[in-house]
């Protein structure tokens, strides 16, 4: 699958080691959607250029793990999508340390959790509101925006979140607009939180479902990554 993958300026001869932002786009999107659509390139820049947030590289994967790859170079077959053997649900979410393995095999990352953030919009909102209970060790900043945050009610899902609470973290902020369709849903979801004593930071923005919103909390939400 393709990756997408920002680097700050002058990555190729610096030498040094980055930490890595994983940035997940929602349904309908690929992997250029944050870049197209969410102006993630320029945010970024303009961010570091301002001194507002720390350099880091920001991987942008494609999570329509229900649907073929792009055809190959090997004969133009187009790749096997990721598929569970026993219910053939999608698996992007257990192949996610695929990923994590190509980046930290690829790029000059710092591999320390403390160096390690993942974002999603609604449907990516859903995945790393997965993804995060899954490697409940692997990141110190989860954000969700305008997320898909179904099936909190699940008792082995409650089970994981109580574990991730306890494995501890530095940052899991959760944005929304007051007319977005998950808003409820976002709205539920941190009253379960808040029974478990489970600590988050609330964005509540207005207008709905849309970029406009999802650019304003990466602005936001960048400065506040990788920060002692």
């Amino acid at each position: 699958r393709r990756m997408t993958v920002y680097t700050p300026a002058g990555y190729e001869t610096s030498g040094k080691r980055y930490p890595v932002f994983y940035l997940l786009h929602g349904s309908g999107g690929d992997e250029e959607a944050w870049m197209d659509l969410g102006r993630t390139a320029q945010i970024m820049d303009n961010l570091i250029a301002q001194g507002k947030c720390k350099e880091m590289i920001v991987v942008m994967t494609n999570g329509n793990a229900w649907q073929q790859c792009a055809p190959t170079h090997l004969g133009g077959r187009a790749m096997q999508h990721y598929r569970n053997g026993k219910q053939g649900e999608p698996t992007f979410v257990e192949s996610f340390g695929d990923v994590i393995k190509y980046v930290e095999d690829n790029y000059r990352v710092i591999r320390k959790r403390e160096y390690r953030a993942i974002a999603g919009l609604s449907m990516g909102g859903g995945h790393t509101f997965q993804i995060s209970r899954e490697y409940p060790k692997m990141f110190d900043y989860v954000a969700l925006f305008s997320a898909a945050v179904r099936g909190f009610n699940e008792p082995n899902t409650q089970q994981a979140l109580k574990a991730q609470r306890d494995n501890g973290f530095k940052l899991y902020w959760i944005a929304c607009g007051k007319d977005d369709f998950l808003y409820k849903l976002n709205r539920d979801y941190m009253a379960y939180l808040d029974t478990i004593s489970f600590p988050y930071t609330w964005r509540e923005s207005d207008g709905g479902h849309t970029w406009r919103n999802w650019r304003i909390y990466l602005s936001e939400l960048a400065p506040m990554l990788f920060v002692k």
